[in-house]
């Protein structure tokens, strides 16, 4: 069971995670760069910090099934 939930973990969810990090993180500057409102900047900021949160914890839980394995 783990050798396929680590493959899940890192195939699949971590690579998601990191690009929607990017994504907002892009999104973010943009609106910032052209002169956007700064309440969609900050929304997209504090977006981007929960998704950061979430790719640590897929992080975390692939290193923690490797050393399980």
């Amino acid at each position: 069971m783990y050798p396929v939930m680590l493959s899940v973990l890192a195939t699949f969810l971590l690579p998601i995670a990191l690009a929607a990090v990017t994504i907002v993180l892009f999104l973010g500057l943009f609106n910032m760069t052209r002169g956007g409102s700064p309440n969609t900047s900050q929304r997209l900021m504090r977006l981007r910090v929960v998704l950061q949160f979430v790719a640590i914890v897929i992080a975390m839980l692939a290193i923690w099934v490797m050393g399980r394995s």
